[in-house]
């Protein structure tokens, strides 16, 4: 699953479009990379976005093309 998608589904970010644009400002690493919004996202990445003086990381649990509300807090585990 791309990035930006996986961002919307997971609920991390609320739009595909501001994930998107989250991700050409070149503010989210996967796994110590920079990441474009086409990466496509597997099963144990580290994914880390720096939204203005925070940072926040987020371990990918599961991959799923729909999530209810309640299952899109299983598709991650907050790290920091």
């Amino acid at each position: 699953m791309r990035l930006d998608k996986y961002l919307k589904v997971s609920r991390i970010i609320k739009r595909r479009t501001v994930a998107n644009e989250v991700c050409d400002a070149k503010h989210v690493t996967v796994n110590g990379k920079i990441a474009r919004a086409s990466l496509d996202v597997k099963v144990g990445d580290i994914i880390e976005i720096q939204m203005g003086s925070n940072l926040t990381k987020y371990q990918v649990l599961n991959i799923s093309e729909h999530a209810t509300k309640e299952n899109a807090a299983l598709m991650f585990k907050q790290l920091s």
